[in-house]
């Protein structure tokens, strides 16, 4: 517990306007945690927003290695903020919305950078380690000649291999896995025993929640000209993913089960958190539920699966739903096993009958 932390009423609003500003969905799990360890969060998950906008601008590689190699300045010594802001508010940051270019800026990214200087040592130091990480993982994405790999088919960008889509899932979520972990061991004083199964299963509560992203918005990173589901994968499938063609059942399913065996992971990672760790037991269901209901849109939606009619983006009413179970079972290792194991169950019979329907038709098919 870091008692010796505090911010002003300013700085804390601050925080609760950006994080409305680039994740709403975020800022609604954010306050869930307790104090210090919200703001620790905003501002980490913040700090991350800044290195996602590096790497999505629209701007040479060389360019993107300055601007790296600046955010790397500003972990090691946020004193530099000021300097470092001013040459960014210069620069051209195209393909960012206005609120994501601001926040590289002087007047919007100052708090930011000091908030971050005051928070005390331990936990700051998990936000620069695992920033880094991330940061050096983007900068490697976008390197021809470095991991993860990237490939090309027509006018698609695409992950190479299968060790590239969940090494790349890796720097861009389950480095946020690992620095939420380690904040969450540092606030609630975990003993070895009780953190050692959270750092097992950190990174694959990142990968999870990365991966349903990845299937959610295919059709939109489409638009952008790029793929994060792998070649190797779209050459099993004739590539007809990536002209939203479809794709045979069995690979959608692959996909699909993929996905699902991550959130599984965070499941059984929100069952090892200690009861004491009441915020964030139900932080961690506020994002998993929801991931978990867009898997199973998917999955009664197969037949619409990378087609032009690709929408498995769960509705209000399903997300106040998520809500309201997270809090209906936060407490309670047995609810939560008990949501999982059910929806694990819905998940394999559901998959299995859209087979044997496939199987029907093909044989009815053959005998015509």
């Amino acid at each position: 517990m870091n008692n010796d932390f505090s911010l002003t009423k300013l700085q804390k609003k601050y925080l609760n306007d950006s994080m409305n500003k680039v994740s709403r969905s975020f800022a609604l799990v954010t306050p869930c945690f307790e104090y210090p360890l919200n703001y620790f969060m905003s501002t980490a998950y913040l700090i991350c927003r800044v290195v996602d906008n590096i790497e999505d601008c629209n701007q040479p590689l060389d360019w993107k290695r300055l601007r790296f190699s600046e955010f790397r300045e500003l972990l090691k010594d946020p004193a530099e903020s000021r300097e470092i802001l001013n040459i960014w508010k210069n620069e051209d940051w195209p393909g960012l919305t206005p609120d994501e270019r601001r926040m590289m800026s002087l007047a919007e990214g100052l708090p930011l950078w000091q908030i971050y200087s005051l928070i005390p040592d331990a936990p700051r130091s998990a936000i620069g380690r695992w920033s880094l990480e991330m940061a050096r993982g983007m900068e490697n994405a976008e390197d021809p000649d470095s991991e993860p790999l990237f490939v090309t088919h027509g006018e698609v960008r695409l992950l190479a291999r299968e060790q590239d889509y969940n090494q790349y899932c890796y720097f861009v979520a389950g480095t946020v896995g690992n620095m939420i972990t380690d904040l969450a061991i540092d606030h609630y004083c975990l003993d070895d025993e009780e953190a050692s199964p959270l750092l097992n299963l950190s990174e694959a509560c990142g990968r999870g929640l990365q991966k349903t992203n990845i299937v959610k918005d295919f059709v939109h990173d489409l638009g952008r000209g790029v793929c994060y589901l792998p070649d190797i994968r779209m050459q099993s499938a004739m590539y007809t993913p990536l002209n939203l063609a479809g794709a045979p059942l069995s690979w959608k399913q692959d996909v699909l089960g993929d996905v699902f065996d991550e959130l599984k992971d965070f499941f059984s990672y929100i069952q090892a958190l200690p009861s004491r760790a009441k915020g964030y037991r139900l932080a961690s269901l506020l994002c998993v539920l929801p991931a978990c209901q867009t898997i199973w849109k998917a999955a009664c939606n197969q037949d619409k699966l990378f087609t032009p009619d690709h929408d498995i983006k769960i509705s209000r009413v399903t997300f106040y739903r998520c809500i309201h179970d997270a809090r209906a079972m936060a407490a309670s290792n047995e609810a939560i096993m008990l949501y999982s194991q059910k929806m694990e169950g819905r998940f394999g019979k559901l998959l299995a009958a859209s087979q044997t329907n496939v199987d029907k038709r093909a044989a009815s098919s053959c005998n015509s």
